[in-house]
Protein backbone atom coordinates (compact mmCIF):
# COMPACT_ATOMS: atom_id res chain seq x y z
CA UNK A 1 0.00 0.00 0.00
CA UNK A 2 2.73 2.55 1.02
CA UNK A 3 4.60 2.09 -2.67
CA UNK A 4 1.52 2.37 -3.93
CA UNK A 5 0.93 5.57 -2.43
CA UNK A 6 4.60 7.25 -3.48
CA UNK A 7 4.09 5.81 -7.01
CA UNK A 8 0.63 7.76 -7.19
CA UNK A 9 2.26 11.14 -5.47
CA UNK A 10 5.30 10.45 -8.22
CA UNK A 11 3.05 10.65 -10.79
CA UNK A 12 1.23 13.55 -9.64
CA UNK A 13 4.81 14.96 -9.51
CA UNK A 14 4.38 15.83 -5.68
CA UNK A 15 7.05 13.49 -4.58
CA UNK A 16 10.50 14.10 -5.40
CA UNK A 17 12.73 11.73 -7.48
CA UNK A 18 15.19 11.42 -4.51
CA UNK A 19 13.05 9.15 -2.80
CA UNK A 20 14.46 5.40 -3.80
CA UNK A 21 12.54 3.06 -5.47
CA UNK A 22 12.54 -0.86 -5.57
CA UNK A 23 14.11 -2.67 -8.91
CA UNK A 24 12.46 -5.84 -10.31
CA UNK A 25 12.89 -8.75 -7.99
CA UNK A 26 14.29 -10.74 -10.96
CA UNK A 27 17.25 -9.50 -12.63
CA UNK A 28 15.49 -10.57 -16.27
CA UNK A 29 12.51 -7.98 -15.50
CA UNK A 30 15.06 -5.09 -15.15
CA UNK A 31 16.36 -4.07 -18.37
CA UNK A 32 19.44 -1.63 -17.71
CA UNK A 33 21.04 1.34 -20.39
CA UNK A 34 24.13 3.20 -20.42
CA UNK A 35 23.64 5.98 -21.27
CA UNK A 36 27.18 7.83 -22.58
CA UNK A 37 28.74 10.71 -24.42
CA UNK A 38 28.90 14.01 -24.10
CA UNK A 39 26.09 17.05 -23.63
CA UNK A 40 24.01 16.05 -26.69
CA UNK A 41 23.21 12.71 -24.22
CA UNK A 42 23.35 14.47 -21.00
CA UNK A 43 20.80 16.98 -22.10
CA UNK A 44 20.59 20.28 -22.43
CA UNK A 45 16.70 20.77 -23.11
CA UNK A 46 14.61 23.10 -21.17
CA UNK A 47 12.68 20.91 -18.50
CA UNK A 48 8.76 21.39 -18.63
CA UNK A 49 6.47 19.58 -16.23
CA UNK A 50 5.89 16.32 -17.77
CA UNK A 51 9.84 15.82 -17.94
CA UNK A 52 9.49 15.97 -14.23
CA UNK A 53 6.51 13.27 -13.94
CA UNK A 54 7.84 9.95 -13.42
CA UNK A 55 6.68 6.87 -15.49
CA UNK A 56 6.03 4.34 -12.86
CA UNK A 57 8.58 1.44 -14.49
CA UNK A 58 11.65 3.69 -15.53
CA UNK A 59 14.13 3.94 -12.82
CA UNK A 60 17.31 5.99 -13.03
CA UNK A 61 20.83 5.41 -11.07
CA UNK A 62 21.26 8.24 -9.45
CA UNK A 63 25.09 10.65 -8.42
CA UNK A 64 24.22 8.84 -4.98
CA UNK A 65 24.12 5.19 -6.54
CA UNK A 66 20.56 4.94 -5.94
CA UNK A 67 17.68 3.71 -7.76
CA UNK A 68 15.12 6.10 -8.16
CA UNK A 69 11.77 7.35 -10.40
CA UNK A 70 13.51 8.30 -13.69
CA UNK A 71 12.86 12.33 -13.62
CA UNK A 72 15.06 14.85 -16.32
CA UNK A 73 17.28 16.23 -15.37
CA UNK A 74 18.94 12.13 -15.50
CA UNK A 75 22.52 13.75 -15.58
CA UNK A 76 24.57 15.68 -13.37
CA UNK A 77 27.62 16.39 -14.99
CA UNK A 78 27.04 20.01 -15.06
CA UNK A 79 24.46 21.09 -12.81
CA UNK A 80 23.98 24.44 -13.97
CA UNK A 81 22.86 23.38 -17.34
CA UNK A 82 22.44 20.26 -17.10
CA UNK A 83 18.14 19.48 -18.52
CA UNK A 84 16.05 17.04 -20.78
CA UNK A 85 17.58 14.90 -23.35
CA UNK A 86 16.70 11.54 -25.12
CA UNK A 87 17.01 9.29 -22.14
CA UNK A 88 13.61 9.01 -20.53
CA UNK A 89 11.53 9.38 -24.04
CA UNK A 90 13.71 6.09 -24.87
CA UNK A 91 12.73 4.57 -21.42
CA UNK A 92 8.79 4.84 -21.50
CA UNK A 93 9.14 3.88 -25.40
CA UNK A 94 10.82 0.88 -24.68
CA UNK A 95 9.07 0.38 -21.61
CA UNK A 96 5.76 0.52 -23.28
CA UNK A 97 6.79 -2.09 -25.66
CA UNK A 98 7.49 -4.57 -22.71
CA UNK A 99 4.82 -3.96 -20.33
CA UNK A 100 6.46 -6.71 -17.93
CA UNK A 101 9.55 -5.05 -17.21
CA UNK A 102 10.92 -2.07 -15.56
CA UNK A 103 13.79 0.08 -17.83
CA UNK A 104 16.76 1.48 -15.69
CA UNK A 105 18.60 4.14 -16.81
CA UNK A 106 22.17 4.51 -15.57
CA UNK A 107 23.56 8.28 -17.08
CA UNK A 108 26.83 8.62 -17.35
CA UNK A 109 27.26 11.10 -20.08
CA UNK A 110 29.66 14.00 -19.46
CA UNK A 111 29.27 17.42 -21.88
CA UNK A 112 32.14 18.44 -23.64
CA UNK A 113 34.26 15.45 -23.27
CA UNK A 114 36.41 13.79 -25.96
CA UNK A 115 36.77 10.01 -27.17
CA UNK A 116 40.06 10.03 -25.69
CA UNK A 117 38.78 10.95 -21.79
CA UNK A 118 36.45 7.62 -22.61
CA UNK A 119 39.48 5.39 -22.46
CA UNK A 120 41.10 4.08 -18.89
CA UNK A 121 42.78 6.85 -16.76
CA UNK A 122 41.66 9.38 -19.25
CA UNK A 123 40.52 12.78 -18.04
CA UNK A 124 38.10 15.99 -18.80
CA UNK A 125 39.70 18.96 -17.50
CA UNK A 126 36.58 20.91 -17.65
CA UNK A 127 34.58 18.96 -15.24
CA UNK A 128 37.42 17.46 -13.63
CA UNK A 129 36.17 14.09 -14.02
CA UNK A 130 37.09 10.52 -15.79
CA UNK A 131 34.46 9.88 -17.75
CA UNK A 132 35.26 6.47 -18.74
CA UNK A 133 36.18 5.27 -15.47
CA UNK A 134 33.41 6.84 -13.43
CA UNK A 135 30.95 5.55 -15.93
CA UNK A 136 32.51 1.89 -15.49
CA UNK A 137 32.36 2.29 -11.39
CA UNK A 138 28.51 3.32 -12.15
CA UNK A 139 27.72 0.86 -14.13
CA UNK A 140 29.39 -2.12 -12.27
CA UNK A 141 27.68 -0.78 -9.11
CA UNK A 142 23.94 -0.83 -10.82
CA UNK A 143 24.59 -3.90 -12.75
CA UNK A 144 23.99 -6.44 -10.21
CA UNK A 145 20.09 -5.96 -9.71
CA UNK A 146 19.52 -6.28 -13.36
CA UNK A 147 20.78 -7.13 -17.09
CA UNK A 148 22.45 -4.86 -19.25
CA UNK A 149 20.58 -4.42 -22.56
CA UNK A 150 21.64 -1.78 -24.64
CA UNK A 151 24.58 1.25 -24.80
CA UNK A 152 23.09 4.61 -26.34
CA UNK A 153 26.12 6.98 -27.26
CA UNK A 154 25.57 10.54 -28.19
CA UNK A 155 29.85 11.98 -28.74
CA UNK A 156 31.51 13.29 -31.60
CA UNK A 157 31.62 17.20 -31.56
CA UNK A 158 34.66 17.24 -29.43
CA UNK A 159 36.22 15.27 -31.81
CA UNK A 160 35.21 17.24 -34.70
CA UNK A 161 38.58 18.67 -35.90
CA UNK A 162 40.81 17.39 -38.46
CA UNK A 163 43.76 15.86 -36.24
CA UNK A 164 40.86 14.35 -34.01
CA UNK A 165 38.76 13.17 -36.75
CA UNK A 166 41.08 11.12 -38.18
CA UNK A 167 41.26 8.71 -35.62
CA UNK A 168 37.66 8.62 -34.40
CA UNK A 169 36.66 5.54 -36.35
CA UNK A 170 39.37 3.57 -34.87
CA UNK A 171 38.40 4.94 -31.22
CA UNK A 172 35.04 4.15 -31.54
CA UNK A 173 35.49 0.67 -32.21
CA UNK A 174 37.44 -0.17 -29.45
CA UNK A 175 35.66 1.69 -27.33
CA UNK A 176 32.66 -0.53 -28.26
CA UNK A 177 34.66 -3.19 -27.93
CA UNK A 178 36.14 -2.18 -24.38
CA UNK A 179 32.81 -1.65 -23.20
CA UNK A 180 31.15 -5.22 -24.12
CA UNK A 181 34.20 -6.76 -22.72
CA UNK A 182 34.59 -4.56 -19.35
CA UNK A 183 30.86 -5.41 -18.99
CA UNK A 184 31.00 -9.40 -19.96
CA UNK A 185 28.18 -7.99 -22.48
CA UNK A 186 29.71 -9.30 -26.16
CA UNK A 187 26.45 -8.95 -27.77
CA UNK A 188 25.24 -6.24 -26.06
CA UNK A 189 23.52 -3.49 -28.89
CA UNK A 190 25.43 -0.36 -29.19
CA UNK A 191 23.58 2.73 -30.42
CA UNK A 192 25.27 5.82 -32.22
CA UNK A 193 23.21 9.19 -32.78
CA UNK A 194 23.96 11.28 -34.89
CA UNK A 195 25.01 14.89 -34.23
CA UNK A 196 23.26 18.05 -35.28
CA UNK A 197 22.53 18.75 -38.69
CA UNK A 198 21.15 22.31 -38.35
CA UNK A 199 20.36 24.55 -42.08
CA UNK A 200 22.25 27.82 -40.60
CA UNK A 201 25.17 25.75 -39.60
CA UNK A 202 27.00 23.53 -42.54
CA UNK A 203 28.98 21.06 -40.78
CA UNK A 204 32.86 21.03 -40.86
CA UNK A 205 35.32 18.48 -42.68
CA UNK A 206 35.71 17.61 -39.34
CA UNK A 207 31.93 16.88 -38.88
CA UNK A 208 31.88 15.12 -41.81
CA UNK A 209 34.20 12.92 -40.76
CA UNK A 210 33.38 11.91 -37.69
CA UNK A 211 29.83 11.47 -39.80
CA UNK A 212 31.14 8.98 -41.88
CA UNK A 213 33.22 7.08 -38.77
CA UNK A 214 29.55 7.06 -37.12
CA UNK A 215 27.57 5.40 -40.32
CA UNK A 216 31.18 2.97 -40.65
CA UNK A 217 31.03 1.60 -37.48
CA UNK A 218 27.13 0.90 -37.39
CA UNK A 219 27.70 -0.86 -41.01
CA UNK A 220 30.55 -3.01 -39.29
CA UNK A 221 28.46 -4.83 -36.76
CA UNK A 222 24.74 -6.02 -37.08
CA UNK A 223 24.55 -4.93 -33.40
CA UNK A 224 25.51 -1.37 -33.57
CA UNK A 225 23.15 1.15 -34.63
CA UNK A 226 23.22 4.79 -36.57
CA UNK A 227 20.19 7.16 -35.70
CA UNK A 228 19.39 9.60 -38.06
CA UNK A 229 19.22 13.64 -36.57
CA UNK A 230 17.35 14.45 -39.92
CA UNK A 231 15.29 17.44 -39.07
CA UNK A 232 15.89 17.57 -35.81
CA UNK A 233 16.14 21.42 -34.88
CA UNK A 234 18.63 23.03 -32.47
CA UNK A 235 17.84 25.35 -28.63
CA UNK A 236 19.04 28.32 -29.86
CA UNK A 237 22.66 27.99 -29.45
CA UNK A 238 23.29 25.73 -32.47
CA UNK A 239 24.84 23.01 -30.55
CA UNK A 240 22.24 21.38 -28.44
CA UNK A 241 18.90 20.27 -29.67
CA UNK A 242 15.89 21.81 -28.48
CA UNK A 243 13.69 19.66 -25.72
CA UNK A 244 11.17 18.22 -28.66
CA UNK A 245 13.95 17.26 -30.40
CA UNK A 246 15.43 15.22 -27.83
CA UNK A 247 12.42 13.94 -27.24
CA UNK A 248 12.11 12.61 -30.70
CA UNK A 249 15.52 11.80 -30.73
CA UNK A 250 14.73 9.55 -27.92
CA UNK A 251 11.77 7.97 -29.98
CA UNK A 252 14.35 7.11 -33.14
CA UNK A 253 16.75 5.60 -30.59
CA UNK A 254 13.87 3.46 -29.04
CA UNK A 255 12.37 2.42 -32.34
CA UNK A 256 16.15 1.36 -33.62
CA UNK A 257 16.58 -0.35 -30.74
CA UNK A 258 13.22 -2.31 -30.66
CA UNK A 259 13.80 -3.04 -34.36
CA UNK A 260 17.19 -4.51 -33.09
CA UNK A 261 16.16 -6.54 -30.84
CA UNK A 262 12.87 -7.73 -32.38
CA UNK A 263 14.82 -9.11 -35.85
CA UNK A 264 16.86 -11.44 -33.17
CA UNK A 265 14.04 -12.93 -31.56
Amino acid sequence: MLRTIVWGLCLLGVFPAAHGADPPAKKENFHLFLLVGQSNMAGRGTVSEADRTPHPRVLMFNKNQKWVPAIDPLHFDKPGIVGTGLGKTFAMEVAEAYPDVTIGLIPCAVGGSPISSWEPGGYHEQTKSHPWDDCVKRAHAALPVGTLKGILWHQGESDAKPELAVQYGQKLEELITRFRHELESPNVPFLIGQMGKFEEVPWSEGKKSVDQAHQAVAKSDPLIEFISAEGLNHKGDKVHFDADSYREFGKRYANAYLELVRSRD
